[in-house]
């Protein structure tokens, strides 16, 4: 995922840095070009199938009937090799595209009981792989981690460890994510889609993500692992 840069530092002298390697990935679905995304290379078939199912063009991995990876290019066919596939996108544009607004009753909304404790958050936290030059993003029950990943994008990582989920039939309801850096409404779409409860950063939120999670039943708790740990919404989800 890396790979030596020459570069030369202010104030003199060449030096090697070590940089993240960065892929332009096409995405074909049913022989139809869907996306292009930017990933770290490798991982590509959980994140495949973590995409999909967060763009809510399957709804099972079983729905898969095949994936070939090439070169800067995955292709899936589906079992439903007619089924015309879009992007969803959280950002609803308004009549002729002046207004921009969220439609809550679009979205899924969480079914789950969970309640997570503090002390699991510590240890999901610290199990995490430290900040650096990529997002981490894993999948908890208690305090354990039972899938992560790491890419340049926050979003693709939490594709990554859904789709890991997904091909390893992990009950969403019953696991809390766990992650680096802001989290965005794009986070919390995905986290509603696949009926996690609980999403833990140790980042803040912003403004919208909170907005979204409020109305839909999801937890957000923000700065994990910090003295400035706090609950945005839902704090019933969090026992001491």
């Amino acid at each position: 995922m890396f790979k030596k840069i020459a570069c030369i530092r202010i104030g003199g002298g060449q030096v090697t840095r070590a940089a993240a390697e960065e892929a332009p990935v096409a995405v074909f679905v049913n022989g139809r070009h869907l996306t292009t995304v930017a990933l770290s290379p490798g991982g590509f078939e959980d994140f495949i199938t973590g995409y999909l199912y967060t763009e809510e063009i399957i709804r099972n991995a079983g729905e898969i009937e095949s994936v070939r990876i090439e070169e800067n290019r995955i292709s899936v066919l589906t079992k439903n090799i007619f089924k015309r596939v879009s992007v969803k996108k959280t950002i609803l544009s308004g009549c002729g595209g002046a207004v921009s607004y969220i439609d809550t009753q679009k979205l899924p909304a969480i079914d789950s009981d969970l309640t997570v404790s503090v002390p699991e958050i510590e240890a999901a936290v610290a199990a995490l792989r430290a900040p650096g030059m990529l997002d981490a993003v894993a999948l908890a029950t208690g305090g354990r981690i039972v899938a992560c990943a790491e890419d340049l994008d926050r979003h693709n990582a939490l594709d990554r460890v859904i789709g890991r989920g997904l091909r390893e039939a992990l009950d969403f309801s019953r696991t809390f994510a766990v992650g680096t850096g802001t989290v965005t409404s794009e986070m919390v779409r995905k986290c509603l889609v696949a009926n996690i409860p609980v999403l833990v950063s140790t980042g803040p939120p912003t403004a919208l993500a909170v907005e979204i999670a409020e109305e839909t039943g999801l937890c957000i708790v923000g700065y994990a692992g910090t003295p400035e740990m706090a609950v945005y919404t839902h704090a019933g989800r969090i026992a001491e």
